[in-house]
């Protein structure tokens, strides 16, 4: 597809609102997803500290 015009280019055919509606998803996922995976590493981190403080006051309570 060969575009005159950079208004053609932006038009992509008639298909604009699907090709930068999914450009744009596709990167809010990608922005977002960095954030949510630290998020999710800090959780498991603060559970594994929980269980393993919990283990170590069962051992001392035993």
């Amino acid at each position: 597809m060969s575009w005159n015009s950079p208004s053609e280019f932006f038009a992509m055919g008639g298909y604009a609102l699907y090709v930068w509606g999914s450009f744009g998803a596709c990167a809010l996922a990608l922005a977002i997803e960095p954030f949510l995976v630290s998020r999710r590493t800090q959780a498991a981190l603060r559970g594994a500290k929980l269980q393993a403080r919990a283990r170590r006051l069962d051992k001392e309570n035993s």
